[in-house]
């Protein structure tokens, strides 16, 4: 078997992996919520149109205090819409397979120890001391 058929396989593994399952559906709920994506669409546009604001030779600074008030309501309802919350829970879970991932190819490669112990033996085979 060379390289390219085990990464192959070792993408599948990840693709059924539930935390891979649970970013994609985490995915497909933030995409499917209009209400937050109306909420990201004006956070979008209010950045920009602040933009646009201060870069101008006479800037209204009353208005640029009025888009920067919107911007973090929109901010704060934008991280604490539990869609939102979902997603970026599970984004930290696939990072940390992936780090752990790397970090036993790594190992397996130069047989060097991870940098940083991630606390989950699979990713240095127990190797690190922990």
């Amino acid at each position: 078997m060379d390289i390219f058929e085990l990464a192959a396989q070792l993408g599948k593994a990840l693709k059924a992996d539930e935390r891979l399952v649970k970013l994609e559906e985490a995915k497909k709920a933030y995409e499917n919520d209009k209400d937050l994506q109306k909420c990201m669409i004006e956070y979008e546009v209010q950045q920009k149109a602040l933009q646009n604001e201060i870069t101008k030779d006479e800037r209204d600074t009353m208005f640029i205090d009025i888009i920067q008030k919107r911007i973090d309501e929109l901010y704060k309802t934008i991280m604490s819409h539990p869609v939102f919350v979902q997603l970026n829970e599970a984004q930290a879970e696939v990072n940390v397979l992936m780090n752990e991932v790397n970090s036993t190819i790594t190992y397996n490669i130069t047989g060097e120890k991870p940098s940083a112990c991630t606390g989950s033996c699979s990713s240095c085979g127990g190797n690190c001391g922990h």
